[in-house]
């Protein structure tokens, strides 16, 4: 396969990147006002139980465990643009169809449910060319400083939009507010369609070779069979299981045994984007410290006792310690997200970027959907604050699969052999 070469590095992002970048910018946008509005509609306009909240976040996230490995495959065959345009448009239509059914006095759980599950869809297929795309455009020198912009951007979208969120909950209603991601994702996919990669960054894709299930295969085993991937992806699937066993109860706790509103969660949860932000912010100059390796592990060191903090969320000065320890977990994720994304491009060449991204994806959104399912039974059986526990100890220990690997002392990526493209 031939590439052209890559311009000189700049300090000036190239045109179809910044496109791409305002496209993030409106859809995150949409996505943390959602992050809260869902789970509120349904607990105080639904009235649905713990079980039922839990349920509604299985379904938000079991598109990637039942169309996620192959999703891959079909991005590596398709322009990646077209896929993230068309799933964006398919989103839209979907959150329209909220507030037009509650307006309508038709709405109900069932649709939720509906909603929800193909919304999740969209995302498979938009996150997975998302992040194959994005070698495209920018070259794989300036990964780590893309993926930091792009990671920073979203925590401080995070902060905003779930206060905000909270704040058009309480003021409009949780169906109104659902409204909103429709106009974020068209404006996205406006943005979107403007993002053709320059002649000189584009790259010419070969077809994956074999069959489909061959080329399913492939991807899988890049993943589980690479000694920095693999417990890469073990790690941050742990990390996403045990911060959603928290997570998918915390509106629980706070609505009725906290008797806080819906605008007090938003806040509590923009801290999380408060700690998102700082990991973006200090991957980097952290990184080049004291390695990719040591930046990846020894955060969630520190921060291994921050989520008993969460689980221990009272009113009062309790509210304080539990926002601060849920900003010191999302810092850790801030950080691995950066370097975490930088070195799984940077090791998968162009033609597999797609079935990388896709496992990566099946596993890591996958342990959301089992964190959720699992935070549903516990909330149901034996209480919301044993959910709160049960991840917060889970959490402690998700540093351990990359301490027992050689991604322990690796230095820097970009002194690993380049991957073919």
């Amino acid at each position: 396969m031939t590439t052209t070469a890559s311009p000189p590095a700049s300090t000036r992002w190239p045109r179809p990147f910044r496109y791409v970048y305002a496209a993030s910018l409106a859809e995150g946008l949409g996505f943390q006002v959602g992050y809260l509005a869902v789970p509120v509609l349904a607990v105080s306009v639904l009235a649905a139980t713990p079980g039922q909240v839990g349920l509604l976040a299985v379904l938000s996230t079991a598109a990637f465990l039942l169309i996620g490995l192959p999703a891959g495959v079909w991005v590596d065959r398709s322009p990646r643009r077209t896929v993230m345009v068309a799933a964006d448009l398919s989103r839209a239509v979907l959150y329209a169809s909220i507030p037009l059914a509650w307006w309508a006095d038709t709405l109900t759980i069932g649709q939720l449910y509906a909603v929800v599950l193909l919304t999740g869809v969209g995302t498979v297929f938009g996150d997975v060319a998302a992040q194959s795309f994005l070698p495209e455009l920018v070259g794989r020198d300036r990964l780590v400083a893309a993926n930091s912009l792009l990671m920073t951007t979203n925590a401080t979208i995070q902060i905003g939009g779930r206060g905000l969120g909270g704040l058009l909950v309480q003021w409009v209603g949780a169906p109104v507010a659902l409204a909103l991601n429709a106009v974020t994702h068209l404006l996205s996919a406006l943005a979107l369609t403007r993002a053709r990669p320059t002649a000189v960054a584009a790259v010419r894709r070969d077809r994956p070779a074999g069959g489909f299930g061959r080329q399913l295969a492939e991807g899988l085993r890049h993943v589980l069979g690479n000694p920095l991937l693999r417990p890469l992806a073990v790690s941050l699937a742990g990390i996403n299981l045990t911060v959603n066993l928290m997570t998918t109860m915390l509106p629980v706790v706070f609505l009725r045994e906290l008797g806080l509103g819906a605008g007090v969660l938003g806040l509590f949860l923009g801290a999380g984007g408060v700690g998102a932000l700082l990991g973006a912010v200090t991957a980097r100059p952290l990184a080049a410290r004291i390695g990719h390796g040591r930046a990846l592990w020894l955060p969630g060191l520190l921060v291994a006792p921050a989520g008993a903090l969460v689980a221990l969320v009272d009113t009062g000065a309790w509210l304080w310690l539990a926002g601060f320890g849920w900003l010191a977990l999302a810092w850790r994720t801030g950080i691995g997200n950066v370097i975490g994304v930088s070195l799984r491009q940077r090791v998968t060449p162009d033609v597999l970027l797609g079935r990388m991204n896709a496992t990566f994806r099946f596993l890591l959104t996958g342990a959301i959907a089992v964190g959720a399912g699992l935070a549903g039974l516990l909330g149901q059986y034996v209480g919301p604050r044993t959910s709160l526990w049960v991840g917060a100890a889970g959490a402690a220990l998700t540093w351990l699969p990359l301490f027992g690997s050689p991604v322990r002392t690796l230095a820097d990526p970009a002194a690993l052999p380049a991957a073919d493209h």
